[in-house]
């Protein structure tokens, strides 16, 4: 009985891990489009209002680890270009 309950936990779990695995792919795939637009912005051109915006999600790009960076410009298959 106990090895049934513990087959059930595991398979509850990797569906589980399953689930956040692919919530994480598509939270990248936001991420780096995100990143993505951001660059290419003039804030200078922007109405104030959008250029907050715009300067909001470069803050919170800016905050992600370098690896979380990468990962998330991999996913939408973009690179940063110094």
């Amino acid at each position: 009985m106990p090895d049934t309950i513990n087959q059930e936990e595991i398979r509850m779990l990797r569906s589980e891990v399953e689930i956040l695995m692919k919530e994480r792919h598509a939270l990248l795939k936001v991420t780096g489009a995100a990143a993505g637009l951001v660059a290419e912005l003039d804030s200078r051109e922007l109405p104030q209002h959008t250029a907050e915006a715009a300067e909001l999600l470069a803050a919170s790009i800016n905050e992600l680890s370098e690896e979380s960076l990468q990962d998330a410009l991999s996913a939408v298959k973009a690179a940063i270009v110094a």
